[in-house]
């Protein structure tokens, strides 16, 4: 496995890197949040972000995508990260997009992938239905009603929720809660009769939503997969998106790292700069070596994604992990080597910090991964 990126990698990052500090930078979000922005993201910088390539980075080139692999969806994120860009790209580039291309029907595929790729629809994948994370504990209802299905239940902290046009919704159509059999995932119009689609209000001023089902009516045309295998096709859909969201996160490590310092080699005290004391020089080493672990943890996954790796669960949960403990620490540092100025809302730092832990909840805290890899390992 080559920890490293191709010329064509290499140049997507380029070209995000440039975006990001060009049209997304953290006042861009700061603006959208001060002015309760309704999707918390500008629809005029998704298109952009469309006509660059980025919706369809992981759909087949026959729908009008790219087909540039988990890496080339990464690399952006990446540097998305580093200005806390906000936008449907995770949530519509990634498991959108994912999702349909690997587990849709032709129809299907033909039905929705172009419509992704030209950013005609957004999408969202709504799986929690507590405020742990944990797929095999569904108990949201797909009631079989002659040639339909009838969706009854709720679901929670769905990323981008309150802004989709189309819901990917994992539901039981058999069996209890915290069994792996009889899960099936349906496609939902978010403007269908019976849903009620509640907006939330995060620490990190993103798009989430809850959402209830009331006898929402699903045909056949609308399981994604096949009936009852979504608990394993959820699996993969989440553990791409693990990895997706591992590279934002080590992003937002990098740029949070970074900011702080550039503030140890200015800031004074006693007449000297801080960044001379030993003792900060030691944490800012630590914080080094955390986020240069990170690094591989992330590129191990989204290597093991794009060769189809057999330990891709594994390397998902190691990603998530480290890419979580690597940014709480870093968020807790950047905030106390910024002494009080940290907690201000006039520095950006406190906007990493929330995100932090956001982030760090989706799809699966580090506890959640780090039990889930000793599982998986035989532990």
């Amino acid at each position: 496995m080559k920890l490293v990126l191709t010329e064509e990698q290499e140049f997507l990052r380029d070209t995000a890197k440039d975006f990001a500090q060009e049209r997304t930078p953290v006042t861009h979000f700061r603006a959208l949040r001060d002015n309760k922005d309704k999707n918390l993201w500008d629809r005029d910088i998704w298109q952009e972000m469309v006509n660059l390539g980025w919706s369809g980075i992981l759909i087949p080139e026959e729908f009008g995508g790219s087909n540039f692999g988990v890496a080339g969806i990464s690399v952006i994120l990446q540097e998305c990260g580093k200005t806390l860009t906000p936008s449907p790209l995770f949530s519509t580039g990634v498991l959108g997009a994912y999702a349909i291309s690997n587990f849709g029907t032709q129809e299907q595929k033909e039905k929705y992938l172009p419509k992704i790729v030209s950013g005609e629809i957004t999408t969202a994948l709504a799986v929690d239905e507590s405020s742990h994370h944990d797929p095999l504990k569904t108990s949201f209802e797909a009631k079989k009603n002659n040639e339909e299905y009838l969706l009854n239940g709720k679901k929670t902290f769905v990323i981008d929720g309150a802004s989709a046009d189309i819901l990917i919704v994992l539901a039981r159509t058999s069996g209890n809660s915290g069994e792996l059999a009889g899960l099936t995932l349906f496609i939902v119009d978010a403007n269908a009769d019976g849903l009620n689609i509640i907006k939330l209000d995060m620490a990190d001023s993103r798009n989430y939503a809850n959402i209830e089902f009331n006898d929402v009516k699903c045909s056949n045309q609308e399981i994604l997969g096949t009936v009852e295998t979504g608990g394993e096709t959820v699996e993969r859909i989440l553990d791409i998106g693990r990895i997706a969201m591992s590279a934002e996160m080590l992003g937002n490590a990098e740029s949070a790292f970074e900011t702080t310092i550039e503030y140890l080699k200015q800031r004074k005290q006693f007449g000297v700069l801080i960044g001379t004391f030993q003792a900060l020089q030691h944490r800012a080493a630590e914080m080094f070596c955390e986020i240069e672990l990170t690094k591989s943890a992330v590129m191990a996954a989204v290597q093991g994604a794009d060769e189809n790796s057999n330990e891709l669960q594994r390397l998902s949960s190691l990603a998530k992990t480290i890419a979580g403990e690597t940014l709480h620490l870093v968020s807790n540092e950047a905030i106390q080597m910024h002494g009080g100025i940290g907690v201000t809302d006039e520095y950006d730092l406190g906007f990493f910090i929330k995100r932090s832990r956001v982030a760090e909840q989706i799809f699966g805290s580090s506890t959640y991964h780090t039990e889930r890899y000793a599982n998986l390992s035989g532990f």
